[in-house]
């Protein structure tokens, strides 16, 4: 008599787990769009007394740094952009949290390892200059790029001038 009341239980439970399977109800997918339906209003909670202070932070100021140019096969500053990098040591000086990375570029004439030695000059130039103002060198770092990353894909003198450069990147 035992087994057979294991047995009306277990028949038991399982007909109860497949009563609660019930079908569900499915909506079929019309072509028509849903009705718009109307948001009930909302109610605002009454301010409390305890209502946190939050405090904003001043915008950070955006730096806009000036590239420099240089004459081709060179990497000494030349005197017309002696004042775009006093300019920009000026905007570091007063924005001390900004770092600063100098790319050196050069144009597409010379070998790759030629224009990566001389890109890093023309970076080291403008990094030497900075410092010479007193820009802190933890601030400053350099990267050359020689003639990967040209500015205009030009083959021509106008192109070539333009790639000729280093370039300001605020991090």
């Amino acid at each position: 008599m035992m087994g057979r009341s294991k047995w009306l239980v277990l028949l038991l439970v399982v007909a109860v787990l497949f009563s609660a399977c019930a079908k569900k109800q499915t909506t079929p997918i019309t072509e028509e769009a849903p009705a718009q339906v109307a948001s009930p209003p909302t109610e605002q909670a009454p301010p409390s007394e305890k209502a946190p202070v939050v405090e904003e932070k001043p915008a950070q100021a955006v730096i806009t740094l000036q590239d420099i140019f240089f004459d081709y096969d060179q990497y000494n500053i030349k005197a017309e952009f002696k004042d775009v990098l006093t300019k920009n040591a000026e905007l570091l000086m007063a924005n001390p949290d900004a770092k600063l990375l100098i790319e050196g570029h050069c144009d597409e004439r010379g070998t790759a390892e030629y224009n990566i030695a001389l890109g890093e000059r023309r970076g080291k130039a403008a990094l030497d200059f900075y410092t010479a103002y007193g820009v802190k060198l933890e601030r400053l770092n350099w990267i050359s790029y020689g003639k990967e990353r040209p500015f205009d894909a030009g083959h021509n003198e106008d192109a070539w001038a333009k790639n000729r450069r280093a370039h300001m990147v605020i991090q």
